[in-house]
């Protein structure tokens, strides 16, 4: 039986996204995490572990395409779970605490694991193709949410 793979659209793009959060989902429960705490807590990471306040939300909000005052929730919840903190040196500023970064580091290196599983065998090339038509669709997709 031979079977062919099917044309990229917003389907196919959905159904893996879907399963690959589930898998993540599940990685976080574990940890006592939902998906959006681990974006908030990727995009302070990716920061430089501090962040102004209003420069997350921003990051989040454009990350997730939800409203400003979940993201706000979102940080009350880390902020009340003791997994970020005002920065002392600046108190705009949001930084990891120590437990928000080994929540990050711990959910982070278990995720790697089923990616490098999901991933392998699929040649770089393959990757590289599905990264720029990814890319090109997020950004096509960006610039109809800017103007709607």
């Amino acid at each position: 039986m031979t079977t062919t793979a099917p044309t990229v659209n917003g389907r196919v793009i959905a159904l893996a996204h879907y399963a690959g959060r589930a898998l993540l989902e599940g990685v976080l429960a574990r940890h006592g995490a939902t998906f959006h705490q681990s974006v908030t807590l990727r995009a302070v990471v990716v920061a430089g572990e501090s962040i102004g306040r209003d420069e997350l939300i921003g990051e989040v909000t454009g990350s997730l395409k939800t409203e400003a005052s979940v993201v706000r929730g979102v940080i009350e919840e880390l902020t009340a779970a003791q997994l970020l903190e005002e920065d002392p040196a600046q108190a705009s500023r949001i930084r990891l605490t120590d437990a928000g970064r080994e929540l990050y580091e711990s959910s982070s290196a278990e995720t790697a694991e089923i990616s490098a599983r999901l991933y392998a065998g699929i040649p770089d090339g393959d990757l590289a193709a599905a990264g720029r038509v990814l890319a090109l669709i997020t950004q096509r997709a960006n610039i109809e949410l800017a103007g709607a």
